[in-house]
């Protein structure tokens, strides 16, 4: 991977940037996103948020290195500390867990308000992102799941308008698996949750050879909660969660 070839997931993060955005890319490693971007879809203007040392100054030298300097901007920073308000109208956050991610946009909500999409690639726990949508009036657009080297990824892609308007069904079941992806049931998501279903059962199995406290009554029926709704949405994948 480079800036001229993203990885697969990367670049399905870059295919929801709209042309001529003004875009952070927050965790931005080593810029390779909005280098392909500022290449490739003509950006305006980006910054490449990093918050550790090494992987700022990479950033820096690949952003020289292409001679972008003088629209990416390096900055060293946590979260969306490293934009002002009204700076850019889209923000990429990829690679980090799902809550990490619905972290940084609670902790810099003041920096929303010029913001008009958001393309979101959580590593872990979607749901996170999605219920801070939900409580925050950002509307999920659409949501893709892809896997690379054996690893399987979601995006998610959100701008303001009605939060509840992707869950016309069952809301529980869209916040779990992505109200939009559980409607085309790809292979690799029914692979996804066909995975996640087996690693609960063996969760439950050992704790039903666990000490029965409350906690652990409580987590059981919590598994149980989720594999009836993955199982439900698998098994109905003909209806398509009407």
């Amino acid at each position: 991977m480079n800036t001229d070839k993203l990885s697969a997931r990367l670049a399905a993060v870059a295919k929801y940037v709209p042309n001529g955005a003004r875009l952070a890319d927050i965790g931005s490693d080593h810029a390779y996103l909005p280098c392909f971007l500022a290449k490739n879809e003509g950006l305006s203007f980006a910054v490449a948020g990093e918050v550790a040392t090494g992987p700022y100054q990479s950033a820096g030298r690949n952003v020289l290195a292409e001679g972008l300097a003088e629209i990416i901007s390096v900055r060293m920073g946590d979260g969306l500390e490293v934009i002002g308000e009204g700076e850019v109208d889209c923000i990429t956050i990829a690679g980090m867990g799902g809550a990490l991610i619905a972290s940084i946009l609670e902790n810099g909500k003041e920096k929303l308000s010029s913001v008009k999409r958001l393309v979101l690639q959580p590593n872990i726990s979607a749901i996170s992102i999605r219920k801070w949508f939900i409580d925050n009036n950002w509307e999920l657009i659409a949501e893709e799941i892809l896997e690379e080297d054996g690893k399987i990824y979601e995006i998610l892609i959100g701008e303001k308008g009605d939060p509840y308007k992707p869950y016309s069904s069952n809301q529980e079941l869209g916040l779990l698996v992505g109200p939009f992806l559980v409607q085309e049931q790809g292979t690799t998501f029914k692979k996804k949750w066909m995975a996640e279903m087996n690693n609960w059962e063996r969760i439950y199995a050992a704790l039903e050879n666990a000490a029965q406290s409350p906690e652990t009554l409580e987590k059981k029926q919590e598994i149980i909660g989720k594999i009836t709704l993955v199982k439900e949405a698998l098994t109905n994948e003909d209806s398509k969660w009407t």
